[in-house]
């Protein structure tokens, strides 16, 4: 009689951390931060349709990074009990607490559940305060655990670099400019840094948002193009060129298949930022 082939619990528990972790870090990075006004989220997305920042309630706000389908499906969710916890009782008894543990316990079962694969996310669920003492900022990993965050937080993508960098030059009480100019220059330590040193990250890549505390009711905002690129100093080449320079020489050529110029965002249907192993945002 042949032996039954065993799996230790501990090697299933492994597998599946090794496996969702990899699947998180081909995401692009995130980041989450404290201003003097409220709380500034940041993440590095080419995609203007599929948001990983969302609002889920009027002081509350929800960012992820992993695989799309998964934490939308949570975000989702977020949003239903949050409008089912606010219509059964009071606006005011929807908390971040209260729906980071409702997350946690949904991701808990899914990592611990035999038959299934473990969720590739990682997210973020936050809430604005009277001040900034009171400002709420928890972080959920693939299996359940809840963190308790102050300050600021990184999540997906290569974390240490970022997160060594907004330890040395982050400071409280920041003006969400200098919150924006911050975290952008952040991420840019993420990546594909070469010994030129930081990747420039332009604006037209970000997707930036506040939980502006100063804001009546809905407190959550998202960040325009515009304004993003007002705060990093994104100035078009026809107005930073000198008032005496000549006119440069323009040949007459077909509009018609011109290559396009500037960085470009991946193709129409994928969201994969890795090694092709599957779409990760």
């Amino acid at each position: 009689m042949t032996t039954p082939f065993y799996i230790s619990p501990e090697q299933i528990m492994k597998d599946k951390a090794d496996y969702a972790r990899k699947g998180i870090g081909r995401g692009r990075s995130a980041l989450v931060l404290q201003y003097d006004a409220g709380i500034l989220l940041v993440a590095e997305n080419w995609s203007p349709a599929l948001h990983k920042i969302s609002e889920i309630y009027d002081r509350i706000a929800f960012a992820a990074v992993g695989r799309y389908n998964e934490f939308e499906n949570l975000r989702i969710m977020g949003v239903r009990v949050a409008d089912l916890r606010g219509y059964s009782y009071d606006r005011r008894d929807v908390t971040a607490r209260g729906l980071a543990n409702a997350y946690a316990q949904t991701l808990g079962t899914i990592f611990s559940s035999a038959g299934e694969k473990p969720f590739e996310v990682e997210l973020v669920v936050a809430e604005v305060g009277e001040d900034a003492t009171s400002d709420q900022i928890y972080r959920l990993t693939y299996d359940g655990s809840v963190a308790d965050e102050h300050g600021y937080m990184v999540m997906g993508g290569q974390t240490e670099p970022i997160s060594t960098y907004l330890e040395q030059n982050y400071t409280e009480g920041l003006g969400v400019d200098d919150a924006v100019k911050l975290a952008v220059r952040a991420l840019g330590e993420g990546g594909n840094a070469g010994a030129d040193g930081p990747r420039r990250i332009a604006a037209n890549q970000l997707e930036v948002a506040v939980l502006d505390r100063a804001r009546p009711k809905r407190k959550f905002k998202r960040l325009s193009r515009a304004r993003l690129e007002e705060i990093l100093g994104t100035v078009p080449e026809e107005v930073a060129a000198p008032a005496d320079a000549a006119p440069a020489a323009v040949e007459e050529e077909p509009t018609e298949g011109r290559p396009p110029t500037g960085p470009q965002p991946p193709k129409p249907g994928t969201t994969n930022a890795g090694d092709g192993d599957g779409p990760a945002l």
